[in-house]
C-alpha cells in the first residue's frame, strides 16, 4: 500500500489535517462555532468553483473565499441568536454560488462531487506541501496564543470580568478556523467538515479531565479515523470519505455510553 506515491500523499495530507482538525476543534467547540465551521466551509466550495471556473487551483481559490470570508465574518460582531441566521442565510448563498461557478466553468460531475466529498486519494504532492504549511503556520499561531485562547475558550465571562476579553483572539482564530476548514475540505469534503474538525472534539468532552486531555484525545480520534478511513477504502474500495464517516461512531458510543451513566 505504501509503495504507491498516491497513498503516500494520501496519509501525509490526513495525517497533518487529522492532527490540526485535533486542536482547532477543541476551542471550535468550546467556542461554540461549529455551525459557522460548516458555512466556511460551504464558502469554501463556492470559492473552489470560482476557481475551477477561471482555471485557478482549487485550493489556492478555497483560501481565498475562506479568508475573506473569516474577516467579514468577525466584523458583523452579532450576538449569537443573530449570527446563526446571518449564517445560515451566507450558507444558503455561497451554495448557490458554487452551483452557478461549477455550471459556468462546463465541467463534469465529477469535479463538483471532489469538492463536496473530497478527493485525497488524488491529491498531489504540490497539494500535500501546501497542506503542511498551512498546517505548520496554524499550529504556531495556536502555540503563540494558546493561554489566551484558552482563557477566552472556556472561560468567557472571567475573560470579560477580568478584562481580558481580546477581540485581536477572536480575529486570529477565526482565521486559523477558516484555514484548517479549507484544507480539511481536500480530504473529507466540503460538506463533511464536522468529521474532523467538530466530531473528535465533541468525543473528547466526555472522557477529557483538561483542555490538553481533551486536545490529545480529539487529536488522537481524528488521526485513527483518518488512518483507518484510507486503509478500509484501499482494501474495499469503497469511497474515501465513506470510510472516514466511520469516526462519526466513536461519538455515537460515546455519547449513548454517557446517557446510560446518566440513567443509572
Amino acid at each position: 500500500m505504501f509503495e504507491l506515491e498516491f497513498m503516500q500523499n494520501a496519509y501525509l495530507a490526513s495525517t497533518a489535517v487529522a492532527f490540526l482538525c485535533g486542536i482547532i476543534g477543541v476551542f471550535v467547540v468550546a467556542r461554540r462555532l461549529s455551525f459557522l465551521s460548516h458555512t466556511l466551509s460551504e464558502i469554501g466550495f463556492s470559492g473552489a468553483a470560482f476557481g475551477l471556473w477561471l482555471g485557478w487551483p482549487p485550493l489556492t481559490s478555497m483560501l481565498l473565499f475562506t479568508f475573506t470570508s473569516s474577516l467579514l465574518v468577525n466584523r458583523i460582531g452579532l450576538d449569537e441568536e443573530k449570527r446563526d441566521a446571518a449564517t445560515s442565510s451566507i450558507s444558503a448563498l455561497f451554495m448557490g454560488m458554487g452551483v452557478l461557478f461549477l455550471s459556468l466553468s462546463n465541467k463534469n460531475a465529477s469535479y463538483a462531487t471532489g469538492i463536496l466529498f473530497g478527493t485525497i486519494v488524488g491529491i498531489s504532492w504540490t497539494n500535500v506541501v501546501q497542506i503542511l504549511i498551512i498546517s505548520l503556520i496554524v499550529l504556531i499561531l495556536t502555540l503563540a496564543i494558546y493561554r489566551p485562547l484558552k482563557f477566552d475558550s472556556f472561560d468567557p465571562v472571567g475573560a470579560r470580568i477580568s478584562k481580558n476579553k481580546n477581540g485581536l483572539i477572536n480575529v486570529l482564530f477565526i482565521i486559523m478556523m477558516a484555514l484548517s476548514v479549507s484544507i480539511a475540505s481536500q480530504i473529507v469534503g466540503a460538506l463533511l467538515i464536522f468529521i474532523l474538525l467538530t466530531l473528535p472534539a465533541y468525543t473528547a468532552q466526555f472522557y477529557a479531565r483538561s483542555v490538553f486531555g481533551a486536545v490529545v484525545i480529539s487529536i488522537s480520534l481524528a488521526l485513527i479515523g483518518s488512518w483507518a478511513g484510507l486503509y478500509l477504502a484501499y482494501e474495499t474500495n469503497w469511497p474515501v470519505t465513506f470510510s472516514l464517516r466511520r469516526s462519526k461512531q466513536f461519538y455515537l458510543a460515546s455519547l449513548a455510553v454517557n446517557s446510560l451513566e446518566k440513567r443509572t
